[in-house]
């Protein structure tokens, strides 16, 4: 089974100039993990995980201040549709890291979850299908 067996094509895609909190409630509203970070005066995709978020907030930092720009990962690993999911799953093992950007040349064709990976090694069903949301600014 490949990545883009298990991928899914509804990515969030969030700004650097979203605060943490407007990030969270969209993440939230959406029941995902992870947004990708595409900032227009700066080269490459960058990622914001759940868990940027919580430890911005453990460290006592306000949500309504800090930016996404600040707490995104940009040295991000990215995964190809083609990738086995073993692949994947040891990528993210190595890396220390619960998500991967999939890219498909110069686009953006989904995110792989660890969650995404077990779904698709018990059997159960993909429910990735769908249409990219933007909430840039």
């Amino acid at each position: 089974m490949n990545v883009e067996d298990g991928m899914t094509r509804l990515v969030l895609s969030v700004g650097p100039a979203h605060t943490l909190r407007d990030a969270a409630k969209l993440m939230s509203d959406r029941r995902v993990g992870a947004a990708v970070v595409v900032d227009d005066e700066h080269p490459g995709i960058g990622i914001l995980t759940e868990r940027d978020i919580l430890d911005s907030v453990g460290r006592g930092q306000d949500p309504d201040t800090e930016l996404v720009a600040d707490h995104r990962t940009a040295d991000v690993v990215f995964a190809s549709p083609q990738w086995t999911l073993e692949q994947a799953a040891a990528a993210m093992v190595s890396g220390n890291f619960r998500h991967l950007i999939v890219v498909d040349g110069p686009e953006v064709a989904g995110l792989l979850s660890m969650r995404d990976i077990v779904r698709c090694w018990s059997g159960k069903a993909s429910v990735g299908a769908g249409v990219a949301a933007q909430a840039r600014a």
